[in-house]
């Protein structure tokens, strides 16, 4: 059989967890995720975990965060005058809003804190200083 390499364009299934088991993504009912192994096209840790896998491999990958999406980078949250915010935002803990860059690029971001005077917007990736767990397997190397 052959085995993976770096260069491989391959498909996997996957699950990932968080270490509590908490189910944060899968394939499961999709395509399988197709990727070039190497590439940058997927975290570290996951991509590091494919070479010498063959097709029909099945394997558990436990990722730390470094390896992952990183640590939480403080200057990646702001505080926002609560007026500079249109009435209609909801602004409850955990509301994900888009925003616009001044650049005119839209990023993702978090409402972490709100004070009758500001709400704070964190930008990091929800999963920034997550430990990961896959479950993964191997489907195809094109």
């Amino acid at each position: 059989m052959t085995q993976v390499k770096t260069g491989d364009t391959v498909s996997i299934h996957y699950t990932g967890t968080l270490t509590d088991g908490t189910e944060f993504d899968s394939s499961a009912g999709r395509d399988p995720l197709q990727f070039e192994v190497g590439s940058g096209q997927i975290i570290p840790g996951l991509d590091k975990a494919i070479p010498g896998m063959e097709v029909g491999d099945k394997k558990v990958v436990e990722i730390p965060a470094d390896e992952a999406y990183g640590q939480p980078n403080p200057q990646a949250m702001q505080a926002v005058p609560r007026s500079e915010i249109p009435d209609n935002i909801p602004l409850e803990l955990g509301t994900q809003l888009q925003v616009q860059t001044p650049n005119g690029q839209t990023m993702p971001v978090t409402v972490v804190d709100v004070s009758d005077s500001e709400v704070t917007l964190d930008a990091n990736h929800p999963l920034a200083g997550k430990d990961l767990t896959f479950d993964i397997e191997l489907v195809e190397i094109a």
